[in-house]
């Protein structure tokens, strides 16, 4: 089929229970790919182990190598590599095949910032249901786990409860009998009813009445917890994705009129400059932001400046930026909430940059009373 949307859905390993967020692989859909990656614990990167099927996705303007380069920047820390296909007459299961996309993906994890070294490569086929839940008799020569031992490994990521509430909307539903549905996943703090949700960056503000985890109502819901609330008195025409909702009565979310970020150039044919206006990707929001002023180039690892105010910018920079949103736009400082402090910038289709926003100037003008 093909995947366009980000669909969820869940499955339980002996240890944990798993929400799958699928994303689709497909350039077109890269914004949508965005939206799912920055919602993830962790990453499973599908590899075609089909001679042609590897080498397509991960040549240079491959899927496989943006995609893990979002999850990284995205703040998906933790990988798990599949190589699927194991079967495909092409391959016939050879340990040989195995081994050379395993090196090749490793060099390419190590380059985007994965440590290869904490990531299990593991080689399945899907089809014939090797080594997916328990050891492959056609791989004798591959020792590691299989697929669910290797979900099982994973580190459950510590959640940060004791932040005020943030929760990037991804969509809003009108639910007859119930009304109307805001859906997204809580980044931090704690949702239950009762709390007076404000929606950023317009100033909306809704009783919650209800929350819902995967049709069944609950009391409270935690970060990573994907949820539907009722928010009273609210139209679902007056919510849209892209909005954070947050606690009316504790550090809400607010627009933001500029934010400065620290901003890695990946692949942009040309030079950037001041006054370019590319679509940055957010959390839920995409929304065209315009750099407003490049205000230094630095070491990509160091951070030790290079240059005060480059005239441009090219493929293999970091630099410093003050970024203006064109149109109301809710954004925070990756140090206080790293799910909405985290970007992509696009451009022609292809994601050209990516980012951490460093601080956020909070737009006073448009704030409802």
């Amino acid at each position: 089929g093909i995947t366009i949307d980000i669909s969820l859905w869940k499955f339980e390993t002996p240890k944990y229970m798993y929400t799958v967020i699928d994303a689709p692989g497909h350039r077109d859909f890269i914004k949508n790919m965005i939206t799912g990656a920055a919602q993830g614990d962790v990453g499973m990167l599908v590899v075609d182990a089909s001679q042609g099927g590897f080498e397509a996705g991960i040549s240079k303007d491959g899927q496989t190598r943006e995609h893990a380069l979002l999850a990284y920047t995205l703040g998906v820390k933790q990988m798990i590599v599949v190589i699927n296909k194991m079967d495909d007459k092409t391959v016939n299961y050879s340990e040989e095949r195995y081994k050379e996309i395993k090196s090749e993906t490793a060099a390419y994890l190590k380059k985007v910032g994965y440590k290869p070294m904490k990531i299990p490569f593991v080689p399945v086929s899907g089809w014939e249901g090797e080594n997916m839940t328990e050891k492959s008799e056609k791989m004798p020569w591959y020792s590691g786990p299989c697929l669910l031992e290797a979900l099982d490994n994973i580190a459950p990521p510590k959640r940060p409860v004791d932040k005020p509430l943030r929760i990037p909307i991804q969509d809003c539903y009108k639910i007859g009998g119930i009304g109307t549905v805001p859906v997204g996943r809580v980044e931090t703090g704690v949702v239950k009813p009762g709390i007076e949700a404000m929606f950023a960056p317009v100033g909306i503000k809704g009783e919650i009445q209800s929350v819902e985890m995967h049709h069944e109502s609950v009391q409270e819901a935690f970060p990573g917890d994907n949820v539907g609330f009722n928010v009273k008195d609210v139209g679902v025409k007056d919510i849209r994705r892209g909005y954070v909702a947050s606690n009316a009565d504790d550090s809400p979310a607010r627009a933001v009129s500029s934010f400065e970020a620290q901003v890695i150039v990946l692949n942009h044919p040309g030079e950037i400059t001041k006054g370019y206006c590319p679509v940055v990707d957010c959390h839920t929001a995409h929304t065209s932001c315009l750099f407003a002023n490049i205000k230094e180039k630095m070491d990509r690892r160091t951070g030790k400046v290079l240059e005060e105010n480059p005239e441009v910018i090219k493929s293999g920079d970091a630099c410093i930026v003050d970024m203006e949103p064109t149109k109301p736009m809710c954004v925070e400082s990756f140090s206080e909430f790293p799910p909405l402090g985290r970007f992509a910038v696009r451009d022609m289709r292809h994601t050209v940059a990516v980012g951490v926003i460093k601080s956020i100037t909070v737009d006073k003008t448009g704030e409802m009373k």
